[in-house]
């Protein structure tokens, strides 16, 4: 049973330098991607075709100033990592300090691999994450929650990949932001929203997962200020969104639930509203082929979204449904709120009933991954770093 306290929707991990090299289908084990150190004494994680390695300071920035962050860029190595991103021992201490019971765990390095172009070394580095985070979580069962990854290499593919993961003790999928063929509002892929909605299986979009907003563009912009390739991130996960409202994915398959991970919420009463207007100003009444309902209604009822330190989610939740509103602090990424997290938690959620601090910081995720939270409050009885 998770203890009491906050439960993180999206955390990650520092994949270690086993992770894949141990894991993954021998016959790619020579290619698989591997941590290297730099000649500036960085060590980075390599990947097959990918002309940048992912540095492991990008990974591990949690609690770290700006000036200190930027003191690390070029000269971490592994070992000066912190051992609770991929030491779930050592994760229990790092939970217990920011006031969390427990975590939805999603990939680091498995999200520059959602949009590698080699489709069979794809998959094979995702099957092996896959049983390496089966181990780490099952380190700390009552605390650690996995989301598996597939390539969705085929519609069928893909559905072995959901038994194989609900099999393996995951609570959900974390999904690349465009399958390998096609499109995911095509019917051809209904069979595997079935899929999911039978396992029970969240289907969950993560930013920088998708070829338009994706590392290349972030770090490479092509309009103006290398900040505004930051800014492209939360136009991918609205688009997945689009994409499974408009098509009528939510219609056919009313009871699947998606998640937009990490890409803030505070946008979406407006979001609602400009796809509704889009609707009403195009067809009469609003209702759009192969839909029965005003586009907002499915945003208010399959979507849920992830947030950290997005003030306005929390400043609007009356504006939508604050069911769907799953907090998380990102932990250890450079963009969690992580030693402080209580703390942003009191300033934000002052206007808020107690309800709907309960549902927001924890009820609604123990809910949507199908959690053993029980009846036990967000805040920690006695948080162990007191």
């Amino acid at each position: 049973m998770i203890p009491a306290g906050a439960i993180s929707a999206d955390s990650h991990v520092t994949e270690p330098p086993n992770c894949y090299i141990d894991y993954i289908d021998p016959k790619f084990r020579d290619i698989a991607p591997r941590i290297e150190r730099t000649d500036s004494g960085e060590d980075v994680y390599v990947i097959k075709d990918m002309k940048k390695g992912v540095p492991l300071a990008l990974l591990d920035g949690a609690g770290y100033s700006i000036k200190d962050r930027n003191a690390r860029v070029g000269k971490i190595t592994y070992e000066e990592t912190r051992p609770g991103g991929w030491n779930p021992k050592a994760r229990a201490a790092d939970l217990d300090r920011d006031g969390i019971a427990a975590e939805i765990i999603y990939a680091s390095v498995g999200m520059a691999l959602c949009t590698h172009p080699d489709v069979a070394y794809k998959d094979a580095c995702m099957q092996a994450y896959n049983r390496w985070l089966a181990e780490f979580c099952g380190g700390l069962p009552e605390r650690l929650f996995g989301l598996a990854q597939t390539a969705v290499v085929s519609v069928d593919s893909a559905i072995e990949d959901f038994r194989r993961a609900k099999e393996m003790g995951m609570v959900g999928m974390m999904m690349p932001g465009e399958p390998v063929e096609g499109d995911y509002d095509q019917p051809e892929y209904d069979a595997l929203w079935e899929c999911a909605t039978d396992l029970d299986m969240p289907i969950c979009f993560h930013i920088l997962t998708s070829r338009q907003g994706g590392f290349g563009q972030i770090f490479n912009p092509t309009r103006g200020h290398k900040m505004n390739g930051f800014l492209t991130i939360i136009r991918a996960v609205q688009d997945v969104v689009g994409l499974l409202t408009l098509g009528g994915v939510f219609e056919r398959h009313p009871r699947l639930k998606m998640v937009c991970a990490e890409g803030d919420a505070g946008w979406m009463p407006h979001y609602m509203y400009r796809m509704d207007h889009a609707a009403k100003f195009n067809v009469e009444g609003g209702i759009i082929p192969g839909l029965s309902k005003l586009p907002s209604e499915y945003l208010k009822s399959n979507v849920w979204m992830t947030f950290q330190d997005d003030w306005t989610a929390f400043k609007t939740a009356d504006l939508m449904n604050y069911k769907q509103l799953i907090w998380a602090n990102d932990f250890p990424h450079t963009d969690s709120t992580w030693p402080h997290s209580q703390e942003l938690l009191a300033a934000h959620t002052t206007e808020l009933s107690e309800a709907q601090c309960q549902a927001i910081m924890r009820d609604n995720v123990a809910g949507i991954f199908n959690l053993p939270a029980g009846n036990k409050p967000w805040r920690m009885e006695k948080m162990a770093a007191e």
